[in-house]
């Protein structure tokens, strides 16, 4: 893929959070990475998405330089600079405040795995930030917000539960592609609405058993993945 096509597929994955339901007005970013460049891609700040084109999206490098934009880039840059620096594996963030999610998120609570649904993209629960302290919201807010997804994340693949909760905030998703990190976020939402749901009608629901999360996982995720077609 291009520069120019990466470009074009940030703005688009920016544009499909709102056709999916995931954002409402301008809560919400997406952006990816050309890893042999070094050049992050990201939505501007404050820019309503109906109007929004490629040649409006935001190029910064890891550390957060700027390049020669006409606008600022999004409010929420440096959490996806941090991820990008953590995570080699990944190559596009998106951030949304989706209702259900954004729920577990403000509750503090985690997102077991209590069905295939979730284990088919998910390899365990969503798991929730610890919260920020008073010091890293008045001096470093955006960027301890990577670097508490980072720490939620110690000796966990981010490929394999490509989604946090970040306390008190909303999700965070991520892929290989803008695309695949639209589709974990969408798959996130509806997890967490069955997951709510489920939880009104069982407090006390356990998680589905080990190797049924591993069976619907596996047969997707991995060298000896079976769905689909070749």
């Amino acid at each position: 893929m291009t520069f120019a096509d990466l470009r074009d597929a940030v703005c688009k994955a920016n544009i499909d959070t709102v056709r999916h339901g995931l954002v409402k007005a301008t809560f919400g970013n997406a952006s990816a990475i050309d890893r042999e460049t070094g050049r992050v891609i990201i939505k501007p700040s404050g820019v309503p998405f109906e109007v929004m084109t490629p040649d409006d999206m935001v190029i910064a490098d890891l550390t957060g330089g700027a390049y020669d934009n006409r606008l600022r880039p999004s409010s929420d840059l440096d959490t996806h600079l941090v991820l990008y620096r953590a995570f080699p594996e990944i190559g596009a963030v998106v951030h949304t405040h989706s209702t259900f999610a954004t729920i577990f998120a403000q509750a503090r609570t985690p997102i077991p795995t209590f069905g295939t649904t979730h284990a088919d993209y998910f390899h365990g629960e969503i798991r929730v930030t610890r919260n920020l302290t008073d010091e890293e919201i008045r001096d470093r807010y955006v960027a301890a917000t990577g670097n508490v997804i980072v720490e939620a994340f110690e000796g966990r693949d981010p490929l394999e539960v490509p989604a946090i909760l970040v306390a008190g905030h909303g999700p965070f998703a991520w892929g290989r592609t803008p695309e695949e990190a639209v589709l974990h976020a969408t798959i996130l939402e509806e997890v967490a609405k069955m997951a709510w749901h489920s939880m009104m009608l069982d407090r006390n629901l356990p998680p589905i058993s080990q190797s049924l999360m591993d069976r619907h996982y596996r047969r997707k995720h991995g060298t000896g993945a079976t769905y689909g077609q070749d």
